[in-house]
């Protein structure tokens, strides 16, 4: 069956990503977008073109932010749900839901928005089997399952690297910030490379939104 096993379905598992932060919406697409049984069909940025685009689209699974414009993750996953469609609500604090309310919320997956790559693909993959997910300190065990073990804190930036990691999440190429900040394009490589390891991210996208995630940087810095 295809539900049951999306990695052999010759169809890639279609997803709606929506999120009011334009930089997780890269980050999610461009992490959805690059495992072959995975494709994003629709992007939204608050809740109210979160329930267009799967009422239009009839996704497999819906990942929407907690706290959106319009209608928050929740609200939006309450209309989302009774389509068919499998929600995953991406929150900054895994532990204000439980089982019973997640289900009558309508929810299949509740996970922090610090996940990893590679959890997140795989929690794509386990809601739309059917399972429900929840990140809560009382399942240390599932969380375990989701998050595999805890990585090291990431590394302090230096001040310079957090100039250049504001103009990086700006969109600027090396060569622009270079001359932002009368640096060498060598220079700006290396601090780029420097960010990208402290952060223990995949890529200059990654690196900006875990930047958000962590408070290196507020939204008005984006």
């Amino acid at each position: 069956m295809e539900d049951a096993d999306p990695h052999k379905a010759n169809t890639p598992t279609r997803i709606v990503v929506a999120d009011d932060f334009e930089l997780m919406r890269i980050g999610l697409c461009t992490v959805l977008n690059a495992e072959p049984d995975l494709r994003v069909v629709g992007v939204g940025s608050d809740g109210e073109e979160a329930v267009a685009l799967c009422a239009r689209l009839r996704p497999d699974v819906a990942i929407l932010d907690e706290r959106m414009p319009a209608l928050d993750g929740i609200e939006a996953a309450q209309r989302i749900r009774p389509l068919g469609v499998r929600v995953i609500v991406l929150s900054p604090q895994g532990d204000r839901l439980d089982r019973g309310r997640m289900a009558r919320y309508g929810l299949d997956g509740w996970l922090l928005k610090n996940i990893t790559r590679a959890a997140l693909v795989e929690a794509v993959r386990q809601v739309r089997q059917g399972q429900i997910l929840i990140s809560s300190p009382d399942e240390a065990s599932r969380l375990q399952q989701i998050y595999g073990p805890a990585l090291p804190a990431p590394e302090t930036l230096t001040p310079r690297e957090l100039d250049v990691l504001r103009l990086l999440a700006r969109g600027k190429t090396n060569a622009e910030i270079a001359s932002d900040l009368a640096l060498s394009r060598g220079t700006v490589k290396a601090y780029v490379e420097q960010i990208i390891a402290k952060l223990r991210v995949s890529g200059r996208t990654h690196a900006a939104v875990r930047a958000v995630e962590m408070g290196l940087l507020r939204m008005s810095d984006e």
